[in-house]
């Protein structure tokens, strides 16, 4: 086998490895980001609770 083909397949096979963990990746985010919006945040739920608390002026 030449040597510029055995360069062409690493270099293929690379791009190929590459692509395959960036779309895991981006796969995993995309499940993340989806489950992490479906709750309310919290600091958003902070400011709720902030809302509905009663302010104690003293002791």
């Amino acid at each position: 086998m030449p040597p510029q083909s055995i360069i062409l397949l690493l270099i293929g096979t690379w791009l190929l490895v590459a692509a395959a963990a960036l779309w895991g990746m981006l796969r995993i985010a995309r499940r993340h980001h989806e489950r992490h919006h479906a709750r309310p945040s919290k600091p958003a739920m902070r400011a709720a609770q902030a809302r509905h608390k009663p302010v104690h002026l003293g002791h």
